[in-house]
């Protein structure tokens, strides 16, 4: 009886003391909130469709223990150039942003960005990229904790004339994404013109410029489509151009984290993140896409002779990246090789 009555008290006791210990555990457990900074329009399927998804899925598997802010527009303020370095120096937590906004800063991660060498689906870019970052990008990203890598869809010529041929675009004044893009226009007879994207709706609607290349999925969020009527497309794989995309976190706030925080990130980063994205642009290109056409505005194939064209007189820019890569200390052309490697085996597992 006494026994009975003291392993009575003793599992009275467990069970009294169980639930203080469990709510120290809970008091104890750490909770973060991050900034997220990026220079799109909430309105912009990037946003709506990727970064907020992405975040919301984070807390999801965090427990509600990982909230993530997102302010975009440049809402913490700076310039789209400037966001890269405001995760490494800590004035965001993770930022999306594109290395080409800093032309030659990041030159391994312009391979992807050669006229005539990325896939024209995002996901297939955005998958190659990563196993191509994770060969090659490590000291290039070292500042950074990077998220992931992406790429887009096809880009296309949006323009107020319609350009069937390499002549239609003399002189014609276009904004350009990338360094590498910028090149190619011009190699092809264009005035190519460097800005971020949120300036482009005015410069379109005041004609400074006369179009723009960007993929589908942008047009909507600055309104491409009411400012222009005719849009080019470039048949085919490989594409006319593509840009690059990183998203990327502070890296002493990635350290300060729990190993499980941690874990929920990685969980969700890499391959993973980067899919998510190419799966938004590739949906977008079909759906703005047939919102164009059916605006009554005027879609352009080129045809594959005159692509052969443009593919031809685009490739000095090509040779050009190689040489400056070596001088940078590169192997500009392993770099490419790797690329064009990655590429296909994602194309063919696609």
């Amino acid at each position: 009886m006494t026994f009975d009555r003291r392993k009575f008290l003793t599992l009275a006791g467990t069970a009294v003391a169980a639930p203080a210990v469990m709510r120290v555990t809970r008091a104890n457990a750490q909770e973060v909130t991050l900034k997220m900074h990026h220079f799109l329009p909430p309105v912009a399927n990037g946003h709506s469709k990727f970064l907020k998804p992405w975040a919301d899925k984070v807390a999801a598997e965090s427990n509600g223990r990982i909230k993530i802010d997102i302010f975009p527009s440049m809402q913490l303020g700076g310039t789209p150039p400037q966001l890269f370095d405001q995760a490494r120096d800590g004035v965001a937590d993770i930022v999306w942003t594109l290395p080409g906004n800093t032309p030659g800063r990041f030159t391994g991660i312009e391979a992807f960005e050669l006229p005539f060498v990325s896939n024209k689906r995002a996901l297939v870019n955005s998958l190659a990229l990563t196993d191509y970052a994770e060969q090659n990008l490590k000291d290039e990203f070292k500042d950074v904790k990077p998220i992931c890598f992406w790429a887009h869809d096809h880009g296309l010529i949006h323009a107020n004339k319609q350009v069937k041929t390499m002549e239609d675009l003399k002189g014609l004044k276009l904004r350009f994404p990338t360094r590498l893009a910028g090149e190619a226009l011009r190699t092809l007879g264009a005035n190519a013109i460097g800005m971020p994207i949120p300036q482009v709706p005015e410069s379109l609607a005041q004609r400074v410029i006369d179009g723009c290349v960007v993929p589908w999925e942008v047009v909507p969020s600055i309104k491409v489509q009411e400012l222009v009527k005719y849009h080019t497309e470039i048949p085919g794989s490989p594409t006319f151009y593509v840009a690059t995309f990183i998203l990327a976190m502070n890296r002493a706030k990635y350290d300060s984290l729990a190993p499980e925080l941690k874990a929920v990130l990685d969980k969700n980063s890499g391959a993973v993140a980067a899919a998510m994205a190419g799966r938004v642009w590739d949906e977008q290109a079909v759906v703005v896409s047939e919102m164009v056409r059916k605006r009554g505005n005027t879609i352009t194939t080129l045809d594959e002779a005159e692509a052969a064209r443009w593919r031809k007189t685009t490739e000095p820019v090509i040779d050009g990246w190689v040489k400056a890569a070596k001088d940078k200390g590169l192997d500009g052309a392993k770099l490419l090789e790797s690329a064009r490697a990655a590429l296909a085996k994602h194309e063919k597992a696609a």
